[in-house]
């Protein structure tokens, strides 16, 4: 069962469901909630970018990048980077999320997540977004944006795997 508004209200009124900071009520849509970008990203260090190939077997995004924390930043065409959510989001084990990109943004040619939309149940961190520009103009980001959503979806039995507790990279997120 997707959560609705509703539901989703109640899922945070109990506690089961817990954003840090805490979200707003008008984060909250019909059925998903907006997230907002952090002004922390990771930008492809400059030997990486070229024509040369890069062997994914060898070479992993913490290698490949840097952080740049700024207020914006610019995706030139084809242009992408690592970017985080403000929110921390605290899940459990009996929820499951999806990462959506925000249609507003996504008719500009900006996605917000390539391959990774799964939020496992038992989370307990940041997203990691990761942010291409498809649009045939340079595009500017800034901190604080909703460019993102996530969907919740009741699971019928809780993991017997909380992410929190199994997911290698959850605890640093």
């Amino acid at each position: 069962m997707v959560l609705s508004d509703n539901d989703i209200r109640k899922w945070i009124a109990s506690g089961k469901l817990r954003f840090e900071p805490a979200i707003s009520d008008s984060q909250i849509g019909p059925a998903s909630v907006d997230l907002t970008l952090d002004s922390r990203f990771w930008v492809f260090k400059k030997r990486f970018i070229g024509k040369r190939p890069v062997d994914l077997s060898k070479v992993d995004f913490t290698k490949a990048t840097e952080e740049k924390k700024a207020a914006s930043i610019t995706l030139p065409r084809g242009g992408m980077c690592l970017g985080i959510t403000r929110e921390k989001i605290l899940m459990p084990s009996d929820l499951i999320g999806t990462l959506e990109g925000r249609s507003r943004y996504a008719r500009m040619g900006l996605a917000v997540h390539v391959t990774s939309a799964l939020v496992q149940p038992g989370s307990e961190n940041h997203q990691v977004l990761e942010i291409v520009n498809f649009a045939p103009f340079p595009v500017t980001i800034r901190e604080g944006m909703r460019i993102s959503q996530i969907v919740f979806e009741r699971l019928d039995s809780p993991t017997g795997k909380p992410y929190n507790k199994f997911g290698e990279i959850a605890r640093r997120q």
